[in-house]
Formats: C-alpha cells, structure tokens, sequence
C-alpha cells in the first residue's frame, strides 16, 4: 500500500461534499500548491541563514543570470523595476560589498554592476540551500520518472502561460 500523505485525507473530507470532484486532478493540484508552499519556506529560510532579504537575492540573481555583470537599466528591465528603484537595492547591495559599480568599457555615460567574490558566494550559498531541499524530495524518483515529471508539467505549464502566464518568473 502506498504511503498516504496529508491531501489523501483532504481528498477523501472533500469528496462526499463534492461528489463530482475528480479527486486525481484535486490531489495533484494540493500537492503542487503543498510543494510550492514547502519550497517557498526552504527558500525563504535560506534568505534568512544567508542574512538576505527577497529583494537583494531577487537583484544577485539576476545579476548572476547575466555572467555576473550588467547595467543598471539591463537589471530594472529583469526586475520589472523602475530604474530609480534598482539604484537604491544596488546601492545597499554594494555597501555589503557584493556587487560593485565601474565606468562601462563600452560606454563612458554608463556604469557596469558586477557582482563581486563575496556577492557570488553568498547567492551561491543561499541557492545551493534550496537545490538540495529540490534535489532530496525529487530523489524519490528514478531518472526517467524525474523526465516524465518534466514533461507532464511543462504541457500543463504550456496550457497556463497561454492565459497570459508568460511573465511568470
């Protein structure tokens, strides 16, 4: 008998109130929302030991997306943030000291943000924190199961971003 887990038993309360609830559709739904949850709390929890607040790992990371080095304006369009309110998080994140700013090579108007050692390291560290957690709980599947997961969720993901979920980052 396979092991039951917490949306069994919602499964089971909610099926004599909805007779017509599918309850594979209902149970997959609750363990991705269950699972996002869970995720969502080791992430934050990494933010936490790593001393970062959502905002500066959000800005490492996507400083990190680009080889470690952008401009400001390349990091607002990332962030979806008005130009002004990148210049305040880059300024906090450079009095940490993990990005730093320089004259453009390119473009003396400009000015280049980099990430530096001690800003890698710690976006580093707080993303290795939550690929272990991903890595343990998808350790319960064997490679080609692991695959197949893939595959159904990215033709259910295919279905939600063409109701407009494509900006979902």
């Amino acid at each position: 008998m396979e092991p039951r887990d917490w949306t069994d038993g919602h499964v089971e309360r909610w099926k004599p109130v909805l007779p017509d609830l599918d309850p594979d559709v209902e149970g997959a739904v609750m363990r991705m929302k269950r699972l996002s949850v869970h995720l969502r709390r080791v992430r934050e929890q990494s933010l936490v030991d790593f001393d970062l607040d959502r905002q500066e790992f959000e800005t490492l990371h996507k400083l990190a997306g680009r080889g470690g080095k952008a401009a400001p304006s390349e990091l607002a369009a990332d962030l979806d943030l008005a130009p002004a309110s990148v210049t305040g998080r880059l300024d906090a994140l450079e009095r940490r000291g993990f990005i730093c700013r320089t004259p453009s090579t390119t473009d003396r108007r400009r000015v280049d943000v980099e990430l530096t050692e001690e800003g890698r390291s710690t976006w580093l560290g707080a993303m290795d924190f939550l690929g272990h957690e991903e890595d343990r709980l998808l350790g319960v599947l064997d490679k080609d199961e692991r695959v197949l997961l893939n595959d159904m969720l990215r033709r259910i993901m295919v279905v939600a971003e063409d109701r407009g979920g494509a900006d979902w980052d």
